[in-house]
C-alpha cells in the first residue's frame, strides 16, 4: 500500500533491519496533560513490550475491577515494540490495586497519582522515538547526505502502512462497506480511516512527483504547526515562504469528506485530478458523514540526531506530532 509511493530525497541510501527485537523501536508518549493530584481517576505510567495497546486496556480494567470504558488512553502505540505511554483507571472512592501483581511480566505500571478526568484519545503533544537499524548496507556518505536532508526539509507526510491493515486491505473493506457490508462500530472507524488516508496519500504521492510537497500552490490551504488549524486559499507570498522556511506553516492535502474542497486555482484543479479515480471512495465517506478536513503535506522530524555505534548500526532520535508516522521517516532513508 505504501511501498509505491515517491521519495522525496532521492532513492532511499540504505538497506537495513528494523525491528530486530523491541527494543529496537523504542516510543515515548509525550502528554499535553499532567496528572491533577486529585479526582476520580488513577493515572498511571505504563512501560510495555511487544505489547497490543487495546488488549492492554482490557487487561488494566480486568485487573482493577471495572469495565474497559473506564479506562483512557491518548494514542495507540506500537505493539512490536517497547513504549511508554499514560493510562487513566475510573477509580471513584476506590483504592488502587496493588500494581505490582499485574500478571504480564512485560509491563511495567508506576501510578503517578490522581486526575479529575478520563484519558481521552488524542491528548498528547507528540511521541519520541528511538529507533535501530541493523544490517546496514549502503553508501553511509549518501546516507549522512539524506539525514540531513530530512532534518533540514522533512519528509512526506504519508499514513504509513499500519493505517491499511495486513496487506494493504482495509481500502477494499472500506469499498466493501460502502457497498452495503454490515460491520461493528470500530471495525467502520478503522475503514473510515483507511480510505480517507488512501485519498490523501494519492495526493500527497502526486505532490512528490511534481517536486510541491514542501511548497506553496496557487489556491493553496496551509496548515498550522502544532495545531489541527488551516487557512487559506492563499497563494505563496514573501510572508508565507518566511513562515514555511520557519516551520510555522505547511501545504496541506484534504482528508475527504461532505462539502467542496477549500483549494483554488492550482491546488483545487491537483486534487481533483488526481482523485477522481476515487468515487467510490470519496461518496462512501461523505454518506457517512464525513467533513472536509486538512493534514499537513510536510512532516517536520523534532530533535532529528543520529549515529553510528557500529559500522552496521545506526540509531535515529526524533520526536514527532500526533498523528505522524515513525516508519514514513525511515522510508526515506532506506529500504
Amino acid at each position: 500500500m505504501t511501498d509505491s509511493l515517491a521519495h522525496a530525497h532521492g532513492r532511499p541510501p540504505l538497506q537495513a533491519r528494523l525491528r530486530s527485537s523491541p527494543e529496537d523501536f523504542v516510543v515515548e508518549e509525550l502528554p499535553n496533560v499532567a496528572p491533577d493530584g486529585d479526582g476520580d481517576h488513577l493515572w498511571l505510567e505504563v512501560r510495555k513490550r511487544n505489547t497490543n495497546t487495546d488488549w492492554l486496556a482490557k487487561e488494566l480494567a480486568r485487573f482493577a475491577g471495572v469495565n474497559p470504558v473506564d479506562v483512557g488512553y491518548a494514542g495507540i502505540k506500537d505493539r512490536d515494540a517497547v513504549t511508554t505511554q499514560a493510562f487513566t483507571i475510573h477509580l471513584p472512592g476506590r483504592e488502587a490495586p496493588d500494581w505490582a501483581a499485574f500478571p504480564h511480566a512485560e509491563v511495567s505500571i508506576t501510578p503517578r497519582g490522581r486526575h479529575r478526568r478520563k484519558l481521552k484519545r488524542g491528548a498528547l503533544a507528540g511521541n519520541r522515538f528511538r529507533l535501530t537499524l541493523r544490517e546496514v548496507q549502503g553508501d553511509s556518505a549518501a546516507a549522512e547526505h539524506c539525514l540531513t536532508a530530512i532534518r533540514d526539509r522533512g519528509v512526506p507526510n504519508y499514513y504509513g502502512e499500519q493505517r491499511f491493515g495486513l496487506g494493504g486491505a482495509n481500502v477494499a473493506r472500506a469499498e466493501a462497506m460502502f457497498a452495503g457490508r454490515r460491520v461493528d462500530r470500530n471495525t467502520r472507524s478503522m475503514l473510515l480511516s483507511a480510505a480517507r488516508s488512501h485519498c490523501f496519500n494519492a495526493v500527497l504521492n502526486a505532490r512528490v512527483h511534481e517536486g510541491n510537497w514542501d511548497q506553496g500552490l496557487d489556491g493553496e490551504i496551509w496548515c498550522l504547526a502544532g495545531s489541527r488549524s488551516w487557512f487559506g486559499p492563499e497563494a505563496a507570498s514573501p510572508e508565507l515562504q518566511a513562515r514555511l522556511a520557519a516551520g510555522d506553516i505547511s501545504p496541506s492535502g484534504p482528508l475527504w469528506g461532505c462539502g467542496a474542497l477549500p483549494t483554488a486555482d492550482t491546488a483545487r484543479a491537483l486534487e481533483e485530478r488526481v482523485l477522481a479515480p476515487f468515487a467510490t471512495l470519496k461518496a462512501g465517506l461523505e454518506s457517512a458523514g464525513m467533513e472536509q478536513y486538512r493534514r499537513a503535506l510536510r512532516l517536520l522530524p523534532g530533535e532529528l540526531r543520529w549515529s553510528w555505534p557500529e559500522t552496521d548500526v545506526l540509531t535515529l532520535d526524533f520526536r514527532l506530532p500526533p498523528g505522524a508516522y515513525a516508519t514514513v521517516v525511515v522510508r526515506e532513508l532506506t529500504h
